[in-house]
């Protein structure tokens, strides 16, 4: 009983290492091929498992791993910035972290289920589940798909090469699927031989295919490259919303702007704390007029005011009239709050976070014509739903996002959140602008690679160019369909064979 008991102890650690390992495909680590090795332990686990429950234990430990590690950031997000008791707060991040980790127990339960018959199936099960897992994640009680496996491959990864076609949960597919061939061939050991020449040859073709995509040009670049300042203003957020510190924040930004002479001028989400209507005259005047002189547009993140409603809004500022884009998809508990009968006396007691709940805006925006570019702005994480990113696609030329990332201090979530953005230019074939108050501030190009990146944490204007595409991806196109039709397909096939006869 006490071998049993250490050997179960091993395994948990084991699996909650896995987990944590996983992290390091990442940013900003960006080792790929650590998500893919982490995967291929936990599917051995898995497939070596006596029992559906036992293989939900496996992922949901695993999942314990990759998330307690991966989003501890939640943590100060709640403590240091939102006031809540650190009790209070280490618990809300355990609960989360553990509500995430169901989605691979869920993955290993329903494939053992399924391929009870024929464990060989496994290979395909468990692939098709965690990519529809991921998927879930994006949409269920508003989404929360952060640390999804396809985000690990980006840029560099030749599996990259998909993200144009089948879009981040595709990759997240063909990732667990390398790892699943590798992991059940380790699992049996007595068909392995049998197994070993295609499997490697599978792997190879997935592999080598990735490459030859990344090859293509999907888009084809429009005018010339327009001058872009991406302006970092290290506003520390407890003081971001101090009303003593508001006119100092609005006259640092209005310095930024005019020792600018980019024809595109991106300030972050919210950057001057004062509404759109309430906006000092002279800075206004100001504003514009710099936007004349430099024959472009400057794009100012503010807070609207509406019939009694806020918004988390971009407002342009040129001669050319005046344009505006609402964030629509707002974060949960931090810009809105859900169920307010059963959940307002958290705010009321314990959090002390502004602008916790505001309106949505329309769906359906159309894409900015500022700086001579139809500019698709997106706010703070709306830039991690891949979905919702290409509404405006292909109209727009180039991606614009404008986020603040100060709320998880000195974390590595600022990183991660810019490569979510890397894998949004790569899915759409344009370049994305990131314009943040403390970091991650960066030029992406439509490879997903960074052309410059700002340092975190100083006040900085990241001054280069732009270049407009034009075009359409398979992903922009299809979206996430062709993903799930190939997935629902290959349960289809699944299904199927459980059916036929055993040989």
């Amino acid at each position: 009983m006490q071998l049993l008991i250490s050997n179960s102890l091993l395994k948990t650690a084991a699996l909650l290492s896995l987990g944590a390992f996983s992290v390091l495909g990442f940013a900003p680590f960006y080792f790929y091929p650590a998500s893919i090795l982490a995967l291929i332990g936990v599917i051995y686990f898995i497939v070596i498992s006596d029992s559906p429950k036992s293989s939900a234990i496996v992922g949901f430990t695993y999942g314990l791993g990759l998330f307690g590690v991966g989003i501890y950031w939640i943590y100060i997000s709640l403590h240091t910035y939102g006031g809540m008791p650190s009790v209070m707060a280490a618990f809300s991040t355990f609960v989360l972290a553990s509500f995430l980790a169901l989605f691979p127990g869920i993955v290993g339960l329903l494939s053992k289920k399924m391929c009870k018959q024929q464990p060989v199936l496994l290979i395909i099960a468990i692939p098709v589940f965690w990519a529809l897992a991921d998927w879930v994640r994006s949409w269920i009680f508003t989404g929360f798909p952060w640390l999804t496996i396809g985000y690990s491959q980006v840029p560099t990864s030749p599996l990259a090469g998909y993200m144009p076609i089948i879009g981040v949960y595709g990759v997240t597919l063909l990732t667990a699927l390398i790892a699943s061939i590798i992991g059940y061939l380790l699992a049996n050991q007595q068909n392995r031989k049998v197994w070993q020449g295609k499997a490697i040859g599978a792997v190879l073709l997935v592999i080598l295919s990735g490459y030859l995509l990344k090859q293509i040009e999907w888009t084809t670049p429009t005018d010339k490259p327009l001058s872009v300042s991406l302006l970092q203003g290290n506003v520390e957020q407890s003081l971001k919303w101090a009303p003593e510190t508001a006119e100092y924040t609005m006259q640092q930004y209005l310095a930024m702007v005019e020792n600018s002479d980019a024809k595109l001028i991106v300030l972050p989400e919210t950057a001057l704390p004062v509404l759109a209507s309430q906006i000092p005259d002279d800075l206004k005047t100001r504003l514009l007029a710099h936007a004349h002189k430099n024959q472009g547009d400057v794009l100012v993140g503010m807070v609207e005011r509406e019939n009694g409603e806020y918004f988390n809004s971009v407002l342009s500022y040129s001669n050319a009239g005046t344009y505006t884009y609402r964030k629509s998809h707002l974060v949960p508990f931090g810009e809105f709050i859900p169920l307010k009968v059963a959940f307002g006396w958290i705010y009321r007691d314990w959090l002390n976070m502004p602008l916790s709940d505001l309106s949505r805006g329309d769906r359906y925006q159309h894409p900015m014509p500022v700086a001579g570019e139809k500019v698709a702005v997106n706010i703070c994480y709306e830039d991690v739903f891949g979905e919702e990113i290409i509404r405006q696609l292909p109209m727009a030329s180039l991606l614009v996002n404008v986020s603040n990332d100060a709320w998880y201090g000195e974390s590595y979530a600022a990183d991660q959140h810019l490569q979510f953005s890397q894998a949004r230019a790569l899915e759409t074939g344009r370049m994305m602008l990131r314009a943040t108050n403390t970091g991650a501030t960066a030029i992406i190009d439509p490879k997903g690679y960074l052309s410059a990146h700002a340092p975190h944490f100083v006040q900085t204007s990241l001054n280069g160019y732009a270049q407009g595409y034009t075009g359409t991806t398979p992903y922009v196109y299809w979206g996430n369909w062709l993903f799930l039709t190939i997935c629902f397909g290959l349960l289809l096939f699944i299904w199927q064979r459980n059916r036929a006869p055993l040989r």
